[in-house]
């Protein structure tokens, strides 16, 4: 028995093996498959044949496959809609701590070398039988994790690789980071500054979800690149809002750590994961409204003992999501903890229903009012006669408002 019968098919990697007798199973897959194989998703390979010639053969033997990457020389094998990632070995010719100049190579520990860590530097061949060029089993089994060869080296090649190093480390390593990896990375954390807002984004939203995260943020601050990645990290506001029970959300979890509000700008965060961190900021009111109608900034005091009324109204213009996010920083910032109010009222606003205006400037129309401004002025009267009323008035009763503020006129749009 070897570590390849943990694989619960293997049918696609024997048809690989088959065309690529010399390809290795590689990276993350082989490290899993030897910490029992629960979490093994991605089959990646390396092979010797160049690019072309991979491709070639895979495609003389009938198997779909894409260039994903050929520059890289990589490619993708499509086996029963499964997509193996296969590579041809390399070594780098030059780097500038972004990306590399590669060529391609026959030497197996050449290309393994060139990876970031011991325990992601493993091959498996189609034998089952593992090929360890840096000693990663040995680290796997005392949870170390360490830079492939020299530490330095390995950060200036690729910055990133600080950041994969905590986000690995929380997951494979112990109570404490290897030495050697701290100090380089302690030395070279302006490095971080050359890396663009996506890449670091990316690694972080990674390890806001992983294990150990106060333990690893709090070593990623003692390194000194924290900050430089999320501007002034609230760490003690996460620590209560974990401790609350906080989902594994990497946004949601950003936006308690930090509501500095250049903080999705410099992680370049998409539109909509933009507009959700600024909504769960405490620092941005939320629009609700009185009795009347009328606009009620201070709505900002975000509760537990808001009446249902004035969730209705929430809801009537902010999304379900960003008021529970509003909770958990609100939760933090209060320093409640445990079973509490905050508990409470995510279960009702969970449950209810988001308040639909039930009118529309149509029914204004055929009513008989002439099209033009005065059908928004008259709608947007409604629309706050209905929240005023808890948002609960159905479209009969917004559709008799409706009449009863005809004919047009100032006094009519000004009930």
């Amino acid at each position: 028995m070897t570590i390849l019968d943990l694989l619960p098919d293997r049918s696609g990697l024997d048809r690989i093996w088959s065309i690529l007798p010399q390809a290795r199973l590689v990276g993350g897959s082989v490290r899993d498959l030897l910490l029992g194989g629960q979490d093994v998703h991605d089959l990646d390979l390396a092979t010797p044949e160049p690019p072309e010639e991979m491709q070639a053969r895979l495609e003389a033997a009938g198997v779909k496959t894409i260039p994903t990457g050929l520059s890289h020389g990589t490619i993708t094998a499509l086996i029963a809609r499964v997509p193996y990632e296969i590579t041809t070995l390399r070594r780098d010719i030059t780097t500038d701590g972004r990306h590399a100049e590669v060529a391609w190579t026959t030497d197996w520990q050449e290309d393994a070398a060139r990876r970031d860590f011991t325990i992601n530097a493993l091959f498996c061949d189609r034998h089952g039988e593992i090929h360890d060029y840096f000693g990663g089993q040995d680290d796997l089994k005392a949870h170390r994790l360490r830079f492939v060869g020299d530490a330095g080296q390995r950060i200036e090649e690729d910055a990133l690789r600080i950041l994969r190093f905590f986000r690995f480390d929380a997951r494979f390593g112990g109570e404490k980071p290897d030495a050697e990896a701290l100090s380089a990375i302690t030395a070279r954390a302006g490095l971080i500054a050359g890396l663009s807002g996506e890449r670091l984004a990316s690694e972080m939203l990674r390890i806001l979800v992983g294990p150990h995260l106060m333990r690893t943020l709090g070593h990623m601050d003692e390194a000194g690149i924290l900050a430089p990645i999320v501007p002034a990290p609230r760490l003690d506001r996460l620590a209560r809002a974990l401790d609350n029970g906080l989902p594994e959300d990497g946004l949601l979890r950003l936006g308690v750590l930090s509501d500095a509000p250049d903080l999705a700008r410099k992680l370049r965060l998409s539109g909509k994961q933009s507009e959700r961190l600024a909504r769960m900021n405490p620092a941005n009111r939320l629009t609700s409204f009185d009795r009347d109608g009328g606009v009620m900034p201070e709505a900002a005091m975000f509760v537990p003992e808001l009446s249902d009324d004035c969730l209705r109204r929430l809801l009537s213009c902010h999304p379900k999501e960003s008021l529970i996010d509003r909770s958990w920083s609100a939760q933090a910032d209060s320093g409640e903890q445990g079973q509490s109010g905050w508990d409470i009222l995510r279960a009702r606003l969970a449950a209810m229903v988001v308040p639909v205006f039930p009118i529309a400037g149509r029914d204004a129309v055929a009513l008989g009012v002439p099209a033009g401004k005065d059908i928004g002025v008259l709608i947007g009267a409604v629309t706050r006669w209905w929240r005023a009323r808890g948002c609960l008035p159905d479209r009969d009763a917004c559709l008799r408002e409706l009449k009863n503020r005809l004919p047009l006129s100032p006094q009519g749009l000004g009930r």
